[in-house]
């Protein structure tokens, strides 16, 4: 039996827009029927930044670091910090070295007696703010050695942008999770498609289980008992 040999199928907006409105029992007709569908598309990848960690948004960055500085603003596409280590002589061979670092929380860091201690930074309080994320390091970078953090992050998943042509900025595995999510968002913005609100909104939260399984993390877990040991 003959085979297509290929493994590249994708949609653009155009096709998931198209294929969203023929699910919720609509057709697309109109610029503004375009134009609505876009802007429900970039709600939705916001809101599947809420949902929870997207591993392929998952980016590596350094930042080297200045004595005395002690808070860094990143850049807006950055949402969360994945994990972060300090790292020492960056580039250095027979030097370079990681140190994970710890991520508390701000009561943790409002408790520190004194923010301006310096020294190796082994612990970062992440700042949220509507622009972006700010970096506290406790303690502040000394100038003792030259350090650069390394880090992952999530970052933002881009936007549809204005052209019908324009791809998605998702695995093409979360194709259908996609396009039954955009059809539940157009049903609901259709009065005469209420009636499919529901089973298309079942629909969605299926594929997203399906697609949110698929693409979790596959490495072992494993877990030790804690206690407290009497001194």
């Amino acid at each position: 039996m003959a085979t297509s040999g290929t493994t590249s199928f994708t949609l653009d907006m155009g096709d998931i827009v198209e294929e969203a409105f023929e699910r919720a029992g609509l057709e697309l007709r109109s610029g503004y029927d375009l134009r609505t569908a876009r802007r429900s598309l970039n709600l939705m990848l916001l809101e599947w930044q809420n949902r929870g960690l997207n591993l392929w948004t998952v980016q590596s960055a350094e930042l080297p670091l200045v004595a005395g500085i002690g808070q860094y603003t990143l850049t807006g596409d950055k949402l969360d910090i994945v994990e972060m280590a300090l790292r020492t002589d960056a580039g250095d061979a027979s030097k370079q070295s990681d140190l994970n670092m710890n991520r508390i929380s701000v009561s943790s860091y409002a408790r520190q007696t004194d923010k301006l201690t310096e020294g190796r930074p082994i612990q970062y309080y992440v700042e949220r703010t509507p622009a972006g994320i700010t970096l506290n390091l406790w303690p502040v970078p000394d100038s003792r050695e030259s350090y650069t953090l390394s880090y992952y992050y999530m970052g933002r998943i881009e936007d549809t942008g204005s052209a019908a042509s324009f791809n998605i900025d998702i695995p093409d595995r979360f194709l259908p999770c996609l396009v039954a999510g955009l059809a539940f968002h157009i049903a609901s913005k259709r009065p005469e498609a209420m009636q499919m609100v529901a089973p298309l909104k079942q629909m969605y939260e299926e594929q997203w289980s399906i697609a949110a399984d698929a693409f979790r993390e596959k490495a072992s877990l494993f877990v030790s008992p804690g206690g407290y040991n009497n001194l």
